[in-house]
């Protein structure tokens, strides 16, 4: 019923949640920044120590247009979306983040038919809906923002983070399904990770590239972040467009959102109402759907 490349996206979408639940604690202490790059130099950590064990080369033999696809690719994906999706939380948190993440599934599907021409079938289609249906229905808002300006510009963060993700994952799908998931996830890494501590050090701001390891006292939450989001589920999300259409995975992927809703009740103690029930239940449904139509 589920393909490999369905498990690997929705286990990308549920460690992914998790890593989302800890970033949403740690940036109340941490700025975006700061927080983008200590959770992508501790993947970096993860990703160097499995090629040591996998055997990879270190470095392939790749033209000069794939070299720089897959460079503008690390910076477009990590430096840039990952960084606006860490400001959109700290605006939205949680709940409402995962609202504005509903722009994610048919951006991926969007941006999948004008680079491949590939769509999805009308029962992947009505799968699809129901899941983004479930989002909205489930998702509530738990407590006011203050500041109304933060609703907009962190929905307009939130869905400019994931039109570029999307992009920046699919330019380079060809490169993903003929190399090494594990050695381009790495070096997706370590271009992002570069190109953030350069723009911090070009705008005078030796801060915000050791605050993450100078403050220990976030490290509890942070080190796993790191680990569970942006190593794990990156391997996993990135498996997930290597055996499977991009529509198809970004729906799997979108799953994140449920997720999220039942660790912000168990872990952040947010409360569980009947409509974010009905929401989980289209959710999974949408899901089931979308397998059975494959």
């Amino acid at each position: 019923m589920f393909s490999a490349g369905d498990l690997y996206a929705i286990g990308a979408g549920f460690f992914w949640s998790l890593s989302v639940i800890l970033m949403r604690i740690s940036g109340l202490t941490i700025p975006p920044l700061p927080l983008t790059l200590f959770r992508s130099f501790v993947a970096i950590v993860g990703f160097v120590v499995v090629l040591l064990f996998t055997g990879d080369p270190l470095l392939p033999k790749y033209d000069a247009m794939i070299w720089l696809r897959l460079v503008a690719s690390a910076i477009l994906g990590i430096s840039i979306a990952d960084t606006l999706f860490a400001a959109a939380l700290n605006r939205l948190g949680a709940s409402l983040q995962a609202l504005a993440d509903c722009i994610y599934a048919p951006s991926v599907a969007v941006v999948g038919f004008f680079l491949f021409g590939e769509g999805l079938t009308a029962w992947e289609l009505i799968g699809g809906a129901l899941v983004i249906s479930g989002v909205f229905v489930g998702m509530v808002k738990t407590k006011e923002i203050d500041d109304p300006r933060d609703l907009i510009v962190g929905t307009l963060l939130a869905a400019g983070a994931h039109v570029i993700m999307a992009l920046g994952i699919l330019m380079v799908r060809d490169v993903i399904r003929e190399g090494s998931v594990i050695w381009i996830a790495a070096f997706r890494f370590i271009v992002a990770t570069a190109g953030l501590a350069l723009f911090a050090l070009a705008r005078g701001k030796v801060d915000d590239i050791t605050m993450g390891f100078r403050r220990r006292d976030t490290w509890k939450h942070m080190i796993p972040m790191g680990l569970l989001g942006s190593f794990l589920a990156t391997l996993l999300w990135i498996a997930g467009f290597k055996y499977e259409t991009p529509g198809r995975a970004a729906i799997y992927n979108q799953m994140s959102t449920v997720f999220i809703i039942l660790l912000a009740w168990l872990i952040l103690k947010e409360k569980m109402t009947p409509r974010k029930l009905a929401g989980v239940a289209l959710a999974i449904a949408g899901a089931l759907l979308v397998a059975w139509a494959g």
